[in-house]
C-alpha cells in the first residue's frame, strides 16, 4: 500500500473482491475461531499454563488488516496475540507447540501465550506489558524510513492501552517525523477484565 493511496482506492480495489479471495479472507478468520476454541478448551484443562487471552471476536480485524499487508511490512501487537501469529504465515501448530510449553514452539516454549514471534513472516510479538508494543511499533517505522525500504509497520494496540503515557509519545513522534506506521487500536470494550465505561470517561 503506498502512501498516496487514497481510501477511495482502497473501497474501489475491495469492492471488486473475487468469490475465492473472499472465502480465503472467511477460512482465515475461521481458521483463527476454530485455534482460539481450542486453545479456551486446553488452558481449562490446565494444559496451558500462566495466561491465556483468546482472540475471539476480533477476527475480522486482523483479517483485514492482514489483507492490505505487503512484502516486508512488519506487525506487533500485545498479549492477545494469537490471531496475528497466524494471520503472519505461520503453521498453528508452532503456536499450540508453544502454548503448550514445548521446545518445538515459535519462541522454543518460553514465550507462552503473550510472547509469540515469526520474524520470518515480519511479526515482532506478543508483548504481555500493556502499551509496551506500541514504542517498538514506532522504532520499526523509524527503522523503515531510515532504510528507504517503504514497509510500513502495523501496531496493534487494545482500548486499555491508550492510557499509557509511551502510547501518546510514540503517536507524537510518529507524526513529528511522519513515520510509515499505522496504529491499529482494537476496541473490544475491555481493558482486560475492567470495562471502557468503568475507565475511560473520553469514548473512541
Amino acid at each position: 500500500m503506498t502512501k498516496n493511496m487514497t481510501v477511495k482506492k482502497i473501497a474501489q480495489k475491495y469492492a471488486a473482491l473475487s468469490k475465492e479471495q473472499l472465502l480465503g479472507y472467511f477460512e482465515e478468520m475461521l481458521l483463527i475461531r476454530r485455534f482460539e476454541e481450542k486453545a479456551g478448551q486446553l488452558y481449562g484443562m490446565g494444559l496451558i499454563a500462566g495466561f491465556c487471552h483468546l482472540y475471539i471476536g476480533q477476527e475480522a480485524v486482523i483479517t483485514g488488516m492482514n489483507s492490505v499487508r505487503q512484502k516486508g511490512d512488519q506487525q506487533v501487537t500485545s498479549y492477545r496475540d494469537h490471531g496475528h501469529i497466524i494471520a503472519s504465515g505461520i503453521d498453528p501448530k508452532y503456536v499450540m507447540a508453544e502454548l503448550t510449553g514445548r521446545s518445538t514452539g515459535c519462541s522454543r516454549g518460553k514465550g507462552g501465550s503473550m510472547h509469540l514471534f515469526n520474524t520470518k513472516g515480519h511479526f515482532y510479538g506478543g508483548h504481555g506489558i500493556v502499551g509496551a508494543q506500541v514504542p517498538i511499533g514506532t522504532g520499526l517505522a523509524f527503522a523503515n524510513k531510515y532504510r528507504k525500504n517503504k514497509n510500513i509497520s502495523f501496531t496493534y494496540l487494545g482500548d486499555g492501552a491508550v492510557n499509557q503515557g509511551q502510547v501518546y509519545e510514540s503517536f507524537n513522534m510518529a507524526k513529528l517525523w511522519n513515520l510509515p506506521v499505522i496504529y491499529v487500536i482494537e476496541n473490544n470494550q475491555y481493558a482486560m477484565g475492567t470495562s471502557t465505561a468503568a475507565k475511560l470517561m473520553v469514548w473512541m
